[in-house]
């Protein structure tokens, strides 16, 4: 991986919805990992975090909210007791719950709401990018598992 390359993990289980956002990942130059759910991402496989304080897997997490096994809401819930270091994280439905949202934002996360328009997503990783150090260490221990999903 280039050193200067902002990398995202992905979820989405709607395969248009991936490619297209894949696609824009990958116009903006970026490192793009998806999955159709978070139950085969290696970062939900794994009981802890393996980068250390100063290291992170990822810059960006996107995450639709209803996927298969396990919700986006769940998955990042997981990441933060491990104490994921990912700091932009983001998560998009078009069946927000008033409590959904309030966890959401009790998370962090950035709210799109389905159909998401490009244009905002854009405008969020324009200013996502403005607080990424491309000095950063990313860790890619979790590339090792990925050959087993």
């Amino acid at each position: 991986m280039e050193k200067n390359k902002i990398r995202v993990i992905l979820l989405e289980d709607n395969e248009v919805n991936r490619n297209v956002l894949c696609d824009l990942f990958d116009m903006r130059g970026y490192e793009v990992f998806a999955f159709e759910t978070p139950a085969i991402c290696p970062l939900q496989l794994l009981p802890e975090c393996r980068c250390n304080a100063n290291e992170r897997c990822a810059d960006i997490i996107l995450s639709d909210l209803g996927m298969p096994i396990i919700s986006g809401l769940q998955f990042i819930e997981n990441q933060k007791h491990k104490n994921c270091k990912v700091l932009h994280v983001a998560m998009m439905s078009g069946n927000w719950g008033k409590e959904e949202l309030v966890k959401a934002k009790e998370l962090g996360c950035k709210i799109f709401h389905k159909p998401f328009q490009i244009n905002d997503i854009n405008e969020w990783l324009d200013e996502v990018e403005k607080n990424i150090s491309l000095d950063r260490k990313l860790k890619d221990w979790f590339k090792e598992l990925l050959g087993d999903v």
